[in-house]
């Protein structure tokens, strides 16, 4: 891994929560020896602008390379493709569902499938609620498979101020899993008696 940078793969699909995956794509732009692969599923465009105010471009501009949700021959749609991992923020009950089935039918549920089969992490920050039966059951396929079900949940030891502080602790604990050092969030050092 010496002769090239993490690269880790952005998946931004319609659930809300948008800001997420816009967030994780700013904070890892700022650490060195990261280099981000985007994929914008065409529903997220919409929940993009509706909860950020910002277009597909402005978006696509955050990461190191762009590829197109159909574009099957990507890159990032092969086990050869060395990519350290991925994220998809938000994920969309329909994408856990895809990614949980194994279906492959764009390429979003592709290199997560690719991530899969390769034993490379992948985390999806799931947002829908309340969960039904056959979200916990594609949950838990997800998770016996190797992924990680990671609902962005706030937290309030830290006792944030404003909801970009609790946005950021979220994608903290995030980047945490892949290792990467950053000074995003503060770390917890135990309750003060």
């Amino acid at each position: 891994m010496a002769d090239r940078p993490q690269r880790l793969v952005i998946a931004i699909t319609g659930a809300t929560g948008a800001v997420y995956g816009v967030r994780l794509l700013q904070h890892l732009r700022s650490i060195d020896g990261v280099e981000t692969h985007l994929v914008v599923s065409d529903a997220a465009v919409l929940t993009l602008h509706q909860e950020t105010g910002l277009q597909r471009k402005e978006v696509e501009a955050l990461a190191d390379v762009v590829h197109k949700q159909n574009n099957i021959g990507a890159s990032i749609a092969s086990g050869s493709f060395q990519a350290d991992g991925m994220v998809i923020a938000p994920c969309s009950m329909k994408t856990l569902a895809s990614v949980a089935h194994g279906l492959s039918d764009n390429l979003i549920a592709r290199a997560a499938d690719v991530m899969l089969k390769e034993r490379r992490r992948l985390i999806l920050m799931v947002r829908e609620t309340p969960f039904n039966l056959a979200h916990l059951r594609n949950m838990t396929a997800v998770t016996e498979m190797g992924g990680i079900i990671f609902p962005p949940l706030p937290s309030f030891y830290h006792l944030p101020q404003s909801i970009d502080e609790m946005v950021d602790h979220t994608v903290a604990r995030v980047i945490d899993l892949f290792g990467l050092c950053h000074n995003l969030a503060p770390r917890w050092t135990g309750m003060n008696p």
